[in-house]
């Protein structure tokens, strides 16, 4: 199984999506530190916040198998900016939560996303458990393995390491 990183604003929706992945209760808990347990990366979303602080993700995303930005469907701006997948060294994933919010504007975040080099991006209701199977379908399908000399031929025809063959 793939592991995930999450990364967005605070009460976007991070710890209560990493507690509906791994089947737990759903109840209010706010991160104060970065948690690498199990399934998924959880941070603080003011890392996210925080030009300062941003530096720290970078170093806890290489821990991960799959980057995941995560953006509420309520959200009034968009904090990740165009092609951010640019740095990164992992797919990069987009995940819009709070979709049953009665002031969602879905398509305006999903364009963010794509605007941010998501390659996939997962429509998710923690609480109904809408869209929690595709994304832990996803996590599931285990990445190629392949030797240094394979990755250094891809790298040459310009293809990522988890690009189809």
């Amino acid at each position: 199984m793939k592991k995930i990183f999450l990364t967005g604003r605070s009460e976007a929706g991070k710890t209560t999506l990493t507690q509906a992945l791994k089947g737990e209760e759903i109840h209010y808990r706010k991160t104060q530190y970065t948690s690498t347990e199990d399934v998924a990366i959880d941070t603080p979303g003011e890392y996210a916040e925080t030009k300062r602080c941003a530096v720290g993700l970078a170093c806890f995303s290489f821990e991960a198998d799959v980057v995941a930005l995560l953006c509420a469907a309520d959200e009034p701006f968009a904090l990740f900016s165009s092609n951010s997948n640019g740095s990164l060294n992992r797919p990069l994933v987009g995940i819009i939560t709070k979709i049953d919010s009665p002031h969602a504007n879905v398509p305006m975040v999903k364009q963010w996303l794509t605007d941010a080099g998501c390659e996939r991006i997962f429509l998710i209701n923690s609480i109904t458990g809408e869209g929690i199977q595709e994304l832990q379908d996803y996590l599931q399908d285990d990445l190629p393995r392949m030797t240094v000399e394979e990755a250094m031929a891809r790298q040459m025809q310009g293809k990522r390491d988890w690009d189809p063959v």
